[in-house]
């Protein structure tokens, strides 16, 4: 999957202060949008976008796997957002 770029980004995350390139691989940006969720609590939501192979995959029933490093895992949650607008002149 690409990264994406999420519909109103608020900003862009790097890689986590203790992350090492040489042991831990290339650690891109992230462009994510925050939103409120309860008081006190935020959502940051990031976009995803799938190769046409890995949509091939997909439709033939293949999962969807999300990856969290470390050994504690925060709350996630996955979606489907909305197409891209067709190119009217198309």
């Amino acid at each position: 999957m690409h990264i994406g770029r999420v519909t109103g980004a608020t900003r862009n995350l790097g890689a986590p202060r203790d992350w090492d390139p040489a042991k831990d691989g290339v650690c891109g940006g992230l462009p994510i949008r925050d939103e409120p969720h309860s008081p006190g609590v935020n959502r940051m939501v990031s976009a995803w976008m799938p190769t046409p192979e890995e949509i091939a995959l997909i439709q033939a029933g293949a999962p969807i796997y999300l990856i969290v490093v470390g050994a504690v895992h925060p709350p996630v949650a996955m979606s489907v957002g909305n197409p891209p607008p067709m190119d009217e002149e198309a």
